[in-house]
């Protein structure tokens, strides 16, 4: 699978929340170098806290596939997973996480907890960090100044 490439759609879809005043953060769905699903966080102009990319790219995964266990799932992100975000990893049971940024303040696959491998939780996913990460910490720099 190639993680630049898939990596390279979260941070175009992060770009196109930006534009929408959206917080730049994007993630998508593979399965077999094929990609499923994808979208950018959307909490801001929905007032809705749990509009995040990874979420929103979940549920429109399971949709699209009519699943709710989505153990064939590779996500990708440009920012580590929250502590809900990882959550919803373990509970739809995904295969692996590849993300570009780590979280030092609510990063939960690694930063500050690690939800998505912790043996006390019944699905442990594969992490992948650090995938594109420059031009996705460039990205969420730039918003930020604007």
């Amino acid at each position: 699978m190639n993680y630049e490439l898939y990596m390279a759609e979260a941070i175009a879809e992060a770009r196109r929340g930006r534009e929408q005043g959206e917080e730049p953060i994007g993630a998508v769905a593979v399965i077999d170098d094929a990609m499923v699903a994808r979208d950018h966080d959307r909490s801001v102009l929905s007032v809705d806290p749990t509009a995040h990319a990874v979420l929103l790219t979940l549920q429109a995964t399971a949709r699209k596939l009519g699943l709710r266990r989505l153990s064939e799932v590779t996500i990708f992100t440009t920012h580590e997973p929250c502590p809900m975000c990882a959550g919803a990893l373990v509970e739809a049971r995904v295969q692996a996480l590849v993300y570009a940024v780590p979280d030092p303040e609510r990063g939960a696959a690694g930063s500050v907890i690690d939800l998505a491998r912790d043996r006390s939780l019944p699905h442990q996913l594969s992490v992948v960090s650090g995938v594109r990460e420059s031009e996705a910490r460039r990205l969420a720099t730039e918003s930020a100044s604007v």
